[in-house]
């Protein structure tokens, strides 16, 4: 057994080794379980995907005279102004009330609270208009102005739920194209689409959340975040095969960092035609080499891995259902549904997903990132809860 303690004190000293996932797997292929935990201590794994649970805090600072915002707009984007005077939080999938597309006069704008969280990290002027309830020590009724990050006082990511462990395959096996937050779906099993890395997914390598807990430090959006809570949906106790890893959509995470020191490479405005806007975002875990745990569950392979082939079709909660695939099959770039051949895509992007652990790698080389001691342990007793109201 090894401690977090003595990890960080060779990071610091530069004698860590530091692997991404990838290599830590094509190790233990070569070496087996036992020799590769005897020669790395952190591995590194990375994401970049739509996340669109995802938003931003922002506090503006106080106007003079003083303002109670009750109602805000940033580039027309409405923010949530029922906390205090002059904070609020921009949602990632927010949408501009500036009215239809130009383009196809649909009803759902491309724009959204992810673009504006884009441009302010980019260092992009935003314009602020905001209306505010008067009372004697808020007198003020309304401001417009510009604001960019570095002329407010704080600017931070708060995401509820990022980083699903394992997701789904949609795929539409009605008549007519379907608009989705996986994007199109054709007819008549036109194509599939899926969003995850597969094995070099950070949470399908800790099936069980042994490696990270509430306060472990991660990459998020190209600076330091922090693992602040359970995400919402999270839902470990989701069916799991042999090797641990859950059969769907399981456990999440909230996640939290600041803003003003992330880049726009890694945080990225993006839309769905006729769904709507989302959030791009690279998340990276270090995972540190406690014991041979650690490595034997980072092994796992795609073909290992499999998903749900969902029909999005039938639109209720509980869709029908074409099977399970692996992963291996979903990156072949086609699979087989009830004898037809289907064509794959992702919208994670795998390409990313390796820049965003080589990144932490080095930052851990470096000596400029060291690990946390979880505060406490994530859950792993969650049931998954919904609603069944009158229709």
């Amino acid at each position: 057994m090894r401690t977090i303690a003595e990890i960080n004190e060779k990071i610091l000293s530069g004698k860590a080794t530091v692997w991404t996932i990838e290599e830590l797997k094509a190790k233990v292929k070569k070496l087996g379980i036992k020799k590769t935990y005897e020669k790395v201590d952190v591995i590194c794994t990375g994401t970049f995907e739509p996340m669109e649970s995802s938003g931003a805090i922002l506090n503006l600072g106080h106007t003079d005279p003083p303002m109670k915002i009750r109602k805000c707009w940033l580039d027309g984007v409405p923010a949530y102004a029922g906390f205090g005077a002059v904070d609020l939080y921009l949602g990632a999938t927010a949408l501009t009330e500036n009215g239809t597309n130009e383009q196809d006069n649909s009803s759902i704008p491309e724009k959204g609270g992810a673009h504006v969280i884009e441009s302010l990290i980019a260092g992009q002027s935003v314009t602020v208009k905001a209306i505010g309830q008067v009372t004697d020590c808020y007198p003020r009724a309304s401001f417009e102005s510009t604001i960019t990050a570095e002329t407010i006082n704080q600017f931070y990511l708060y995401n509820p739920r990022n980083l699903y462990q394992n997701f789904i395959v949609g795929v539409n096996g009605g008549d007519r194209q379907l608009s989705t937050y996986l994007g199109p779906l054709l007819p008549r099993l036109g194509n599939a689409v899926y969003s995850s890395t597969g094995a070099l997914s950070p949470l399908l390598n800790d099936p069980n959340l042994e490696a990270v807990g509430i306060g472990s430090k991660i990459f998020l959006g190209g600076a330091q975040g922090m693992i602040v809570w359970e995400g919402t949906q999270h839902f470990p106790l989701q069916k799991r095969l042999d090797n641990n890893t859950p059969i769907g959509p399981a456990s999440t995470l909230a996640l939290i960092g600041d803003a003003k020191k992330m880049s726009r490479q890694w945080v990225r405005g993006c839309y769905f035609k006729n769904y709507g806007p989302s959030l791009m975002l690279g998340v990276g875990i270090p995972f540190p080499v406690l014991n041979e745990k650690i490595i034997e569950n980072c092994a796992v392979e795609d073909k290992d891995i499999v998903a749900p082939v969902m029909d999005f079709s039938i639109p209720r909660r509980v869709r029908p259902s074409f099977g399970l695939v692996n992963y291996a099959q979903l990156k072949h770039g086609k699979i087989k549904i009830e004898g037809q051949t289907v064509r794959v895509a992702s919208v994670a992007s795998i390409y990313l997903g390796r820049e965003v652990a080589e990144t932490l790698k080095k930052w851990i080389l470096e000596g400029n990132f060291t690990l946390s001691e979880a505060v406490a342990p994530l859950p792993c007793d969650r049931s998954f809860v919904s609603q069944d109201g009158v229709i």
